[in-house]
Order: structure tokens, then C-alpha cells, then sequence
């Protein structure tokens, strides 16, 4: 019992300490975007929201905005329409080589994304799409579809085969058998696998970054020139566009946790 209450106790510290620290981190960077002149005080002795409007006059934030949500919905939606049918097939039937097949797939989420980034970005700049807002959505694909495949399969395997088996006993086609059975059933995956394929998306800095021009750079992209391009900038501004981009992603995760548990994403049945 006293080894049970120990451990327990450490536990809760180190739960403590970590949300902590985390929570610090985030309030102070939104304290100093919304501060001015805050140097030794505990807390800002002015607030403004000067920095915002700084930040969204130097990035022209609705092009930004605009370049980030196309680029995000449109990896969502093309990753859906591959990697469904991909894990459909990997869920329902057993083939040879299925697992070396799986593996491959997997291979762009387990390796660093500049491995094959570089040539990836390369190929794209011979075929004239980097720069481009179609560059980007290209370049995000290779590990998003893996990355939505690897949702979806629990989520259809999980599904009886019998729900199939019965519409189509009573006379319904393929067609008819996935639009009113299976969609429906697999509702929840389909959201979940978009938003986190979003959330994702929005996170994915070195693929996007080596193709990226001045009209398709996402939020993250221009957060990394604010801090680590030549010239100097506020960092209260700096700040602010890290906050935009802190809600952002984190209002798509919320939503996504919504519809799904985080372990329906490991989940398989048998």
C-alpha cells in the first residue's frame, strides 16, 4: 500500500509539474502578444491589440488564412477520397503481401519528412508546382493519406461484414450498400480522420516550408520566418501569430476529439 501511495504521488507531481509548465508557456505567450512594456512585472501593466493588428498588416493575414485553409481542406477531402477506399480494402479482405503493402504505406509517417522531402520538392520545382498552392497540397499528401488510411482502418473493421452481407442478400448494389450501410456507419471515422488529417496538415512544417512560396506559405511557415528570417520584428508579434495558429489548431482537435476517443485511433477488432 505505502509502494501504491508513493507511486501515486509521483504520478500526480509529475502530471502536475507538466501541465504546469505547459499551461505557463501558453499564457505567457498570450499575455505578451496582448502586453505593452512588460519587462519585470509579474503580470502586463498596459494591454493592447496593437500587435494583432501589426502582425495582419505584415502578413496580409486573409491571404494567409485563405492559403492555409485551402491547402488544409483540400489534403483532407483528397485524402479521404484515396485512403478510404484504401482502408476498405485493407479492413475487408485478406491478400498476399497485404502486410508488406501496409508497411509501405507507413513507411512516409515513420521516416523524418526531409528524407523524402527534398527530392519530393525537388521533382515538384522540375514540374514547375512548387510555389503554388497545388505544390503544396501535393507535397502534404504523402504522409497525410498513410496517416488517414491508419484511422479508418479500425474504424471499418470494427463494422460487422454481416450489415454488408444482409443488403445485399435483399437485393441492394454495391453503390447502394455503402451510401446507406457503411457511410453511415463509419460517420465518426470519416470526421475524426478529416480533422486530425487537418490538424496535421496545419502542423506540417519542413514539406510545406521546402515548396512554399509567398502566396501558398501556411500559418506555420510564415511563424518560422517571423522568428528566424533576417530583419527584426516584435516579438509581441511574433507572439500573436502564434496564438492565431495555437487556436486554430487546437479548435480543429477539440472538434475532431468530439466525434472519436483517441483510442479508437489504435483500436482493432478481430
Amino acid at each position: 500500500m505505502r509502494r501504491i501511495k508513493f507511486s501515486g504521488i509521483l504520478y500526480w507531481i509529475a502530471i502536475f509539474v507538466y501541465v504546469f509548465n505547459v499551461l505557463g508557456i501558453i499564457f505567457t505567450v498570450i499575455l505578451n502578444s496582448l502586453s505593452k512594456n512588460w519587462y519585470t512585472d509579474w503580470f502586463p501593466k498596459i494591454f493592447t491589440l496593437e500587435w494583432y493588428s501589426y502582425m495582419a498588416k505584415e502578413h496580409d493575414l486573409p491571404q494567409l488564412l485563405f492559403a492555409t485553409f485551402v491547402v488544409v481542406i483540400s489534403v483532407a477531402l483528397i485524402s479521404l477520397l484515396i485512403g478510404y477506399p484504401a482502408a476498405y480494402i485493407f479492413a475487408r479482405y485478406n491478400f498476399k503481401f497485404k502486410n508488406v503493402l501496409l508497411s509501405l504505406l507507413l513507411v512516409p509517417m515513420l521516416v523524418p519528412p526531409m528524407t523524402y522531402g527534398i527530392p519530393l520538392a525537388a521533382m515538384l520545382y522540375k514540374l514547375r508546382l512548387a510555389t503554388r498552392i497545388s505544390g503544396v497540397i501535393l507535397a502534404n499528401l504523402v504522409p497525410i493519406i498513410p496517416y488517414v488510411v491508419l484511422i479508418l482502418y479500425p474504424f471499418i473493421e470494427q463494422i460487422d461484414v454481416s450489415y454488408e452481407s444482409a443488403a445485399r442478400i435483399l437485393g441492394a448494389s454495391r453503390l447502394r450498400t455503402f451510401v446507406k450501410v457503411l457511410l453511415p456507419l463509419t460517420v465518426p471515422g470519416i470526421f475524426t480522420a478529416a480533422l486530425l488529417s487537418i490538424v496535421r496538415t496545419i502542423a506540417m512544417f519542413e514539406l510545406t516550408f521546402l515548396v512554399a512560396g509567398p502566396k501558398s506559405q501556411t500559418v506555420i511557415v510564415a511563424l518560422y520566418y517571423d522568428a528566424y528570417a533576417a530583419g527584426t520584428r516584435p516579438p509581441q508579434a511574433i507572439d500573436a501569430l502564434a496564438v492565431v495558429y495555437f487556436l486554430i489548431t487546437m479548435t480543429f482537435l477539440l472538434i475532431a476529439l468530439k466525434f472519436a476517443s483517441p483510442t479508437q485511433f489504435v483500436y482493432r477488432g478481430k
